[in-house]
C-alpha cells in the first residue's frame, strides 16, 4: 500500500510539470496583453495631445492671412516628444508625419476654408513578461512592438482676417 502511494505522488509531479510551463504561458500572454492595452492607450493619449499642440502651433498666429506652417509646429513637437519621452524620442521622432488636408469651407463665413492636421506616428511599446514577448514583439524576439496612432485634429484659425 505505501508503495502505490509513492508512486502515485511521483505522477503528480511528473503531471505538473508538464502543465505549468503551458499555464504560465497563459499568464504571461494574458498579463502583456493588458500591458500592451495599457500602452496603446498612453500613446493615443499622448497622439492626441500631441496633435493638439500641432493644431495650435500651425495655425497662423495673427489675424492676416497667414499660411499653416507645418515646419513650425514640427520643431514644437520635436521638443515635446524630447521631454516627456526621453527614452523613446528616437524611434517616435523618425517615424512623425505631419500632413495637412483641407476639408471644407466654413458655411458661417462662407469663404473660410478649414484645415485639419493629421499627426501619425509608432510608438515603441516594451514588453516585459517572458515567453509572450517574444510572440507578440515585432520584430520577433525583439521586445518591442510598435503601435501605429493616427490622429487628425482641426485646426485653430481666427476666423477674422
Amino acid at each position: 500500500m505505501a508503495r502505490r502511494d509513492w508512486c502515485r505522488s511521483g505522477q503528480v509531479v511528473v503531471e505538473l510539470l508538464l502543465i505549468l510551463p503551458v499555464f504560465f504561458m497563459m499568464i504571461f500572454m494574458i498579463m502583456e496583453t493588458g500591458n500592451l492595452a495599457y500602452q496603446t492607450i498612453l500613446a493615443n493619449h499622448a497622439g492626441y495631445e500631441l496633435a493638439r499642440v500641432a493644431s495650435l502651433v500651425a495655425g497662423p498666429s495673427g489675424g492676416g492671412g497667414e499660411a499653416v506652417n507645418t515646419g513650425r509646429a514640427r520643431s514644437y513637437l520635436k521638443d515635446l516628444i524630447e521631454e516627456k519621452f526621453p527614452d523613446k524620442y528616437k524611434a517616435i521622432e523618425d517615424t512623425l508625419v505631419l500632413k495637412v488636408d483641407t476639408t471644407s469651407v466654413d458655411p458661417q463665413s462662407g469663404t473660410h476654408q478649414n484645415q485639419d492636421i493629421e499627426l501619425r506616428f509608432e510608438y515603441p511599446a516594451k514588453m516585459v513578461f517572458p515567453i509572450s514577448s517574444y510572440f507578440f514583439s515585432e520584430p520577433k524576439g525583439s521586445g518591442i512592438r510598435k503601435i501605429p496612432i493616427t490622429i487628425r485634429m482641426p485646426i485653430e484659425k481666427p476666423l477674422m482676417d
